[in-house]
């Protein structure tokens, strides 16, 4: 078993942790659970994708990298929507090349895809993660249009701690705005199993990263909850015990007391590693966590309707 593996093999599954195999299973294919995700994805589906863009640094940190997938056969000339994903792991672990079966799903579907890195603890603590997601939405709108992407159609996704940074970059508009970007370019968000509410820390992984911001409601995306929000999308397992439920119950009620547009969708035994793996083809049946996001991205990134 490699290094790597045993660590997955071992270690409790929490924020973004992919926990498909046991030790055995992981020894057999030397790889951690996302690599084996990302194998899947090579092999039994998702093709007509092609990686345009790897390692491009939207920073000056090895952290600070991205990759960018877009479908094969778009027509020539297109502007295609744009959805950058962050994944989970509970800021302190994750590698974009792990998440490549989440850019290849959205780019089969029709969007160019955004996998982006983002700086992890104990390198960084809060806000350092969610500045470097803002840094990343502003590389996109400078960059994108050269790879098909239209730049006033940029949405985010993300998994577990990835859908907390997405989250807190579609509320909280401080953080675009700090590094020259208009908050309102964030056409909409599709968050699964996400923390939105989650103060007093009470496990290890949000302590570390959170824990000694001298004002935690600042910490909190439901803080930031806002009437003019863009569209949110929050998916959520009931049998998720990592990101509670109650996170997106609570985020989606607040943003509906506001007058914001939101869609809650929970999804009955499900846990926190369902909707991620669902991303996979192989795992697809098991949550329509994708097809939901989709057509939801579709709907809030599409072009107006031209009149006559």
């Amino acid at each position: 078993m490699t290094k790597f593996a045993r660590r997955f093999a071992r270690r409790p599954f929490l924020f973004g942790s992919i926990g498909l195999l046991g030790g055995a299973g992981l020894a057999l294919l030397g790889c951690s659970p996302a690599g084996l995700l990302n194998g899947v994805s090579r092999i039994a589906g998702d093709g007509g994708v092609r990686v345009a863009l790897r390692g491009a640094p939207y920073g000056s940190d090895p952290r600070q990298k991205l990759d960018v997938y877009l479908p094969d056969k778009s027509p020539a000339g297109a502007q295609l929507p744009v959805v950058i994903f962050f994944y989970g792991g509970g800021w302190v672990d994750g590698d974009r090349g792990d998440y490549a079966f989440a850019g290849r799903a959205f780019a089969a579907q029709g969007f160019v895809a955004v996998v982006a890195d983002y700086r992890l603890v104990p390198q960084v603590r809060f806000p350092a993660f969610n500045q470097d997601g803002a840094l990343a939405v502003k590389w996109v709108r400078d960059n994108v249009a050269r790879y098909g992407g239209d730049p006033a159609r940029i949405a985010l996704s993300g998994h577990s701690a990835g859908a907390y940074i997405a989250a807190m970059l579609s509320l909280d508009r401080h953080y675009l705005s700090e590094v020259g970007v208009d908050p309102a370019i964030i056409r909409a968000a599709a968050l699964l199993s996400g923390p939105y509410d989650f103060y007093p820390f009470t496990e290890m992984r949000g302590r570390d990263a959170l824990g000694a911001w001298p004002r935690p409601a600042e910490t909190q995306p439901i803080s930031f909850a806002r009437a003019d929000a863009p569209p949110m999308l929050l998916i959520h397992g009931t049998a998720d015990t990592v990101a509670r439920p109650y996170n997106s119950e609570r985020l989606a009620a607040k943003l509906t007391a506001l007058g914001a547009p939101v869609e809650l969708r929970l999804y009955p035994d499900k846990s926190h590693i369902d909707t991620i793996k669902s991303l996979s083809p192989a795992f697809r049946g098991s949550t329509p966590a994708l097809a939901d996001s989709i057509a939801f991205l579709r709907r809030n990134t599409a072009l107006p309707t031209s009149r006559p």
